[in-house]
């Protein structure tokens, strides 16, 4: 079959070179042609809790020729118009697009080649790109910590399907979902709670954990998700074999004082990851906060929920693109 993953930065080309480590053909296209410079000349070179360096085939998205029989969409969902238009001639027929990417993007997909041949695919683990063809993983690298949670939204053919699971479980522990919607909420759920965070306070995962005041932050975006996801009959599903909703949803103090325990240790194996956002933002782009904290709190209002936190961190994210705020610890005195 041909493979290509589309938006190939930082989680891409770590993903690639594992497909490829393993022997499969996988093209990694992406626009930066820095970066596809490195990648041709050098490499995939991962870095950071691996090291290994693996020969890619890469490419510029003018570069493409061929027909694709799967694409593991990475690029940003805000985009999926322009980008899923750009790419559907170099589909098969029956190709299917796999979105990769944060928030809910499927149905942005599906409305454009159909639910027939949209599949949806969460990851739980993080990298940073360094370009040039070099990106480091920054999740602990063990198959029970690069996980992958993948689900039909439609009637998809059963031979691709299964080809994307084969693909992922070259890097890690592949999870298929019936009630993927679910598993959608439960990245949502992290995403929401961190990868804000982590622009507002130009911090690391872990870093916001340590502080008990960011944590207690990020825990109550985690509620509001919860509360939100409750309200609009989603069943929120474990992640990484942990039930989220059980250890998050406190319900009074002592609960509260629970959770927030637990919340460093839950984090400790991606306590490296930085908000890919962070570096949107450097580069004066406007970041993903609307797909991700800007889902929760449109949900909120949809079923009546408040957001407040969340609807903060959007505030705040949107503040710092404008320039009106930078990246620090200080902004948490805004919430």
């Amino acid at each position: 079959m041909n493979v290509a993953i589309y938006g190939a930065g930082a989680m891409g080309t770590v993903l690639g070179a594992y497909i490829t480590k393993a022997g499969y053909n996988i093209d990694l296209i992406n626009r930066n042609k820095e970066h596809i410079d490195g990648l041709k000349k050098n490499g995939a070179t991962i870095i950071g809790n691996v090291n290994f360096n693996q020969v890619v085939n890469a490419l510029l998205p003018v570069e493409m020729s061929k027909k694709y029989d799967i694409i593991l969409l990475m690029t940003k969902q805000k985009f999926n118009k322009k980008i899923v238009e750009s790419i559907v001639p170099y589909l098969s027929e029956t190709g299917v697009i796999c979105t990769m990417q944060n928030g809910l993007p499927e149905p942005s997909v599906a409305e454009i080649i159909g639910k027939d041949r949209t599949i949806g695919c969460t990851m739980s683990w993080g990298a940073t790109f360094h370009g040039k063809g070099v990106c480091e993983l920054t999740s602990e690298a063990s198959r029970d910590t690069l996980t992958f949670s993948i689900g039909k939204y439609g009637n998809n053919d059963d031979s691709l399907f299964n080809h994307i699971v084969e693909l992922l479980n070259t890097m890690g522990n592949v999870k298929i979902e019936k009630n993927f919607t679910g598993a959608r909420w439960a990245k949502l759920l992290v995403n929401a709670a961190f990868s804000g965070l982590s622009v507002v306070t130009n911090s690391t995962f872990g870093e916001i954990v340590k502080d008990r005041k960011s944590r207690l932050i990020a825990l109550k975006a985690i509620k509001e998700c919860i509360d939100v996801a409750e309200a609009a009959k989603i069943k929120i599903e474990p992640l990484q074999g942990k039930d989220v909703v059980k250890l998050m949803n406190y319900t009074n103090f002592i609960k509260k004082q629970i959770s927030l325990f637990i919340l460093p240790i839950a984090m400790k194996k991606h306590k490296l990851i930085k908000s890919s956002m962070l570096r949107d933002i450097a580069r004066n782009k406007e970041s993903e906060i609307d797909s991700i904290n800007g889902i929760v709190s449109e949900y909120g209002k949809k079923y009546n929920v408040k957001t407040p936190i969340n609807d903060k961190i959007v505030e705040i994210v949107k503040r710092i693109e404008k320039k009106e705020l930078v990246p620090e610890w200080s902004n948490l005195q805004l919430m």
